[in-house]
């Protein structure tokens, strides 16, 4: 009977230290981010993320250092090819400014519902800094993903959140924001500007 109270016990402190937030990372830009981040042009941004099969210690590693880059650079979001790494992983935080706002890990996501209403909203990179444009998508999604525990999950998402999981997702498939920008005279000159180039723009596929 001991055995089994001890053991029980044992069981719920491993519950619970797993339904605490693991991912915890200071959001303070770093001088050298563990991280490159790629720009257009960069063959790596063209990659698929493959699934991941085991969610573990270096994929927390992994999610940690993706966070910092993206912190340093002052972003909301990041995906694994961003930084040359073909796994399907991204995170998020749009609350960057707030140390107490926990970060989201999402492993392996996929889309399951979105709404039939479209929104046209400014979205930028920090694959393509300096450009800014409106890109339309769904207005809200839900998505199934996995923590960065491996723990199975469903999540409604509309607004910002919305829009940042689909444009980090298409990341996921080799599809960049630029990809979907319906004014390509417009696009071509604000990436002029910018100092990239018109033909590292590729058609997305048909969703």
């Amino acid at each position: 009977m001991g055995f089994s109270l001890a053991r029980s016990f044992a069981q719920l402190a491993r519950k619970a230290e797993n339904n605490k937030a693991s991912i915890a990372v200071s959001k303070e830009p770093l001088a050298e981010p563990p991280l490159e981040i790629h720009t257009l042009g960069n063959p790596a941004l063209r990659q698929t993320g493959r699934h991941i099969s085991k969610v573990n210690g270096n994929i927390r590693d992994l999610a940690k250092d993706m966070l910092r880059s993206m912190y340093s650079a002052k972003g909301i979001g990041l995906a694994a090819p961003q930084v040359g790494i073909e796994k399907q992983i991204l995170v998020i935080d749009l609350d960057i400014e707030n140390s107490s706002n926990p970060p989201l890990v999402i492993i392996n996501p996929e889309i399951i519902s979105s709404s039939a209403s479209l929104e046209a909203y400014e979205e930028g990179c920090l694959s393509i800094p300096g450009v800014y444009l409106d890109v339309i998508r769904p207005s809200s999604i839900k998505v199934s993903f996995r923590d960065e525990m491996g723990r199975p999950k469903k999540m409604n998402a509309d607004g910002l959140m919305a829009r940042c999981i689909q444009h980090e997702i298409d990341h996921l498939n080799g599809v960049l924001f630029v990809d979907r920008v319906s004014d390509k005279e417009n696009l071509k000159r604000v990436l002029k500007e910018n100092g990239f180039n018109k033909k590292d723009v590729y058609s997305p596929p048909i969703d």
